[in-house]
């Protein structure tokens, strides 16, 4: 606290040597002391060094052609009888399916199949799954497709374990003591779950979109062929694409000093997946192009990007509740909210979004404000460019719900880190997003 004192100190002696002090007693000047006050303690009490932090991602990753044929090998590894868990048949269309089944029986590993996940995957289904598991006593589970098929799993294998309903873990953030073994075949690179510890699950009935955390949500191996995604419609690949990076930019734009390495490496994933998703909008059969990607979304959201630096997650918290609300891709809702969240949140530190402009945009031409604020459009230009709405109302979403949508965001859980909100500022973000 002395320091903030000093501070104080230095801050009258300066501002009395440029004025009288009857001039230093009014209202404007105080409130400008105060204001950089509020600076000073917010970055040098809470945010003096790097953060503390342990690291581990156990998950094991095989990458590359024809990988999905180890699955059964690996599988075997993890359980006896496993729930293979995917979506809506994309996988039987495109010759995965009887690739997987055939892996698993030559590796003899007992299955059972669940089928039917959809995007924002559903709690019913989730409950539909602990059931099964149990009656079947399944020891393991695969997910095969996107981040949907995952979350699901993820959610399944942590309701087994647990007597009461899966539901606590998200509502109530109920610790997560143990959970059956996951194991993934990634065929859409977004939302970075073949290697991370969320999952996130829509309750349908209440309207709501919440997310578990925990390190034994990892999978423990993720099988990832970019051969896989050649056939994703562009409207798909355009929404992954916009997932990694609202992940690299929730961590990115931090209160935290002193986070230069982490700062190059949110950078530089940033830069070559904007470059390789150019690039597969030209080419989509490219693998080189798709490769980059895929990878690129797993280590957008495994964690390393994030060590030692305090994460915001407001704009995914203020997306899901377009998908909670309106079954909103999740990736399309992030296009439209995370540059209204930028111009809402910019003069809080115009600096970083300088830097950001700077080094993931190659914006130099200038002041400040000017720089930060081309950033934040060639930001949304970008998104537009892989054909991706930025507004609600490409959503087809309009105002009548904003304030409702504002309160729930906010009802239970704290929104924001880099600046705090309430739901005012919630809803003043989704009216900035409107059009």
């Amino acid at each position: 606290m002395l320091d903030v004192y000093r501070t104080m100190d230095m801050l009258i002696i300066k501002m009395s040597t440029q004025t009288s002090l009857s001039t230093l007693k009014s209202s404007s000047l105080i409130n400008c002391l105060r204001q950089e006050l509020d600076v000073f303690i917010n970055y040098s009490i809470h945010y003096c060094y790097m953060d503390d932090f342990t690291y581990q991602c156990q998950t094991k990753i095989i990458f590359g052609k024809g990988t999905e044929n180890q699955v059964g090998k690996e599988t075997k590894k993890i359980g006896k009888k496993v729930l293979f868990h995917y979506g809506m048949g994309s996988i039987k269309k495109s010759g995965l399916y009887d690739k997987v089944i055939n892996s698993l029986k030559k590796a003899g590993v007992d299955y059972i199949e669940l089928p039917g996940v959809v995007p924002n995957p559903r709690l019913s289904m989730v409950n539909e799954g602990i059931k099964f598991c149990r009656e079947n006593d399944i020891d393991s589970i695969l997910a095969v497709g996107g981040g949907s098929a995952i979350d699901s799993a993820k959610a399944i294998a942590m309701g087994v374990c647990y007597e009461g309903d899966v539901w606590d873990f998200f509502s109530k953030h109920t610790p997560i003591e143990k959970v059956l073994p996951i194991g993934v075949i990634l065929t859409l690179p977004a939302s970075g779950s073949e290697a991370s510890t969320a999952t996130v699950i829509t309750n349908e009935k209440e309207h709501r979109k919440l997310s578990a955390i925990n390190n034994l949500l990892r999978p423990k191996f993720a099988i990832m062929n970019p051969e896989l995604t050649f056939t994703l419609p562009k409207f798909q690949t355009s929404c992954g694409v916009a997932d990694m990076m609202a992940h690299i930019i929730e961590r990115y734009f931090t209160n935290t000093p002193h986070v230069d390495l982490t700062d190059k490496l949110c950078e530089a994933t940033l830069k070559s997946i904007v470059k390789n998703a150019r690039l597969v909008m030209k080419d989509p059969n490219n693998y080189d192009h798709r490769a980059e990607i895929m990878w690129a979304g797993t280590i957008a959201h495994e964690g390393i990007l994030g060590t030692g630096r305090e994460e915001d997650w407001s704009s995914h918290k203020i997306e899901h509740e377009l998908s909670a609300f309106y079954d909103v891709t999740h990736g399309a809702g992030l296009a439209v909210i995370i540059p209204a969240w930028m111009k809402y949140v910019y003069k809080h530190d115009v600096k970083r979004f300088v830097q950001y402009a700077k080094k993931v945009w190659g914006i130099n031409s200038g002041d400040d404000e000017e720089v930060a604020l081309k950033g934040i459009d060639s930001t949304k230009n970008f998104f537009k460019e892989i054909g991706l709405p930025t507004t609600l109302k490409e959503l087809g979403i309009d105002d009548k719900r904003l304030e409702e949508m504002a309160k729930q965001c906010v009802k239970k859980w704290d929104v924001g880190n880099f600046v705090k909100f309430d739901a005012n500022d919630v809803l003043k973000i989704y009216e900035l997003a409107l059009d």
